[in-house]
């Protein structure tokens, strides 16, 4: 199966969460919630075991991998009030989650290993990844290989291995008998064979009848769900899949960024464009919100800050940098305030970096006047910006350190604001290259295991390199490196940083004398 093209709304922006993290918090919630799906009710104990020299070992309670798992378990999704909640309805309702920190092969930091008892005792053991920014794969069913991330309908179709043998039916064949499917996948495991079929709607009862197997029937069959808001086909086709492909031809040259980000979203989705648009527009409402949530003041009591974002946005004094600085940091603040009290954030492209894109377009926008409509527009040319880095790189920190998702955030927002200006999508390709060229090598080295300290600096830096590198190309400033090339410098650069300041919280600011007192407050704090 060929990777497919990433999509704004499913790779690049959002979830709409609950959360301080969407590797760790939203990304638990679309495992449990796949999970969920193949028992329903039926649901009695599950055990999540984290390998212990990856980054759930120590980040899995404080960057809340907990109660997003156990919150899927229970049917939330990712922006549920009751998120916050659910390890106690968990044990009202005598389901039974445990954690533990075990040593085996893991090839991604963030791998979940599961195992999942029912209602009559039976046990199955499944494999996870959040591979960034909310986004999972099932790559593994009792010992058969799977591709499941949440974008198809799947259903799985579980056989006696003897049903295959001794003449195994190819997949052209079984596609033979399902018009409706979009992908067939087989595997095998020790004694059982798995086809996995995919498809944009739900199959029909029918469609499975057909499906026999040297006379044999599935002694089992799951239907899954998509948990992702835009579904995935077969046959997609989309205009481009990097900036250079826009740069050498002069049909895209002349349109906008955000123009090309509707055209493209509508062809990976199958949108009509005014669709995506209004996608655009519901985002930008819930990140209004989330600044006027922060701005009224938060309040929550596993968190490193108190409310500040108010502070700098009423401060009458004289500053350095302005009424627009003030506006930018204040709203930034507010939404990183916001996101640590669980109230409801747009990860842009991740938790971790939520506000850096929003905070800037937002109080850019506010101080220039400009419409919702112009605002989601801005907001759809980062998004078609982040595309480009989801083919080449990465949006985990895990993997690249914050070079990836602050980093990330601001090479979005330059182009969003270059959008705002109204200039050129040549411009805000340069603005973009110029922000990530800034960044490159960006630690992630959370204090005390929360996303908030350095995180919130970083976020305003990603804001203000934003507007500096947007300023600077619509000034028509040499980016020198066009900005394909740079992301892949980045990626190169991130995967040569250490373990350690790769959100693992084992060096950098994690370990200073001061995060560990913060830490050891903080865990006073929980009992």
């Amino acid at each position: 199966m060929g990777k497919l093209p990433p999509s704004i709304f499913n790779d690049v922006i959002g979830p709409v969460m609950r959360g301080p993290s969407s590797s760790h918090t939203a990304a638990a919630v679309r495992i449990g919630r796949l999970l969920r799906q193949f028992y329903g009710s039926r649901l009695k104990k599950v055990i999540f075991e984290f390998e212990q020299q990856g980054s759930l070992a120590t980040t899995y309670k404080s960057q809340g991998s907990d109660i997003g798992l156990v919150g899927g378990l229970l049917g939330m999704d990712t922006a549920d009030p009751q998120l916050v909640n659910a390890l106690k309805i968990a044990s009202d309702e005598n389901l039974t989650v445990e954690f533990k920190i075990t040593a085996y092969p893991a090839e991604h930091p963030n791998t979940y290993q599961v195992k999942v008892f029912d209602d009559e005792g039976c046990e199955e053991r499944f494999t996870f990844v959040s591979t960034g920014g909310g986004m999972i794969e099932l790559q593994e069913v009792n010992g058969a290989a799977a591709i499941i991330k949440g974008d198809y309908y799947e259903t799985l179709l579980f056989f006696e291995k003897r049903a295959f043998e001794p003449t195994n039916p190819s997949v052209a064949e079984l596609k033979s008998k399902l018009s409706a499917a979009d992908e067939v996948l087989i595997s095998k495991a020790a004694d059982f064979c798995l086809i996995n079929i995919k498809s944009s709607k739900p199959l029909l009862k029918e469609d499975l009848a057909a499906l026999i197997i040297n006379d044999s029937k599935p002694e089992r069959v799951v239907n899954l769900e998509p948990i992702l808001p835009v579904k995935s086909r077969k046959e997609i086709a989309v205009p481009f899949l990097c900036a250079t492909e826009i740069a050498e031809n002069k049909l895209h040259r002349q349109k906008s960024l955000a123009d090309l980000a509707i055209s493209y979203e509508s062809a990976r989705g199958g949108l009509d464009e005014a669709a995506v648009v209004e996608m655009a527009r519901q985002l930008v409402r819930v990140m209004r919100s989330a600044v006027e949530e922060g701005l009224a003041g938060t309040n929550y009591n596993d968190r490193i800050l108190g409310p500040q974002a108010a502070m700098l946005y009423r401060y009458s004094g004289s500053l350095v940098g302005g009424k627009l600085n003030r506006r930018v940091i204040s709203y930034i603040t507010a939404i990183m305030e916001t996101k640590s009290a669980m109230g409801v954030i747009v990860a842009a492209p991740t938790a971790g970096s939520c506000a850096g894109l929003p905070g800037t377009l937002l109080a850019v926008a506010d101080e220039l006047s400009r419409s919702e409509d112009e605002m989601a527009k801005a907001l759809l040319a980062a998004g078609l910006i982040g595309v480009f880095i989801a083919v080449r790189s990465t949006f985990a920190a895990e993997e690249c350190g914050c070079q990836a998702e602050c980093g990330s955030g601001s090479g979005m927002a330059a182009a969003a604001l270059v959008q705002l200006a109204g200039g050129s999508s040549g411009q805000a390709l340069a603005a973009a290259s110029l922000a990530l060229q800034n960044t490159i090598g960006l630690a992630c080295d959370p204090v005390a295991n929360r996303v908030e300290v350095p995180c919130l600096g970083k976020n305003v830096l990603a804001g203000m390199n934003a507007i500096a590198s947007a300023d600077m190309a619509l000034a028509g400033f040499d980016q020198v490196i066009p900005l394909d090339q740079t992301i892949a410098a980045q990626d190169q650069v991130g995967r040569l940083m250490p373990a350690a300041i790769c959100c693992t919280g084992k060096a950098g600011l994690s370990v200073t004398a001061s995060s560990e007192a913060v830490a050891k407050k903080l865990a006073v704090k929980d009992r």
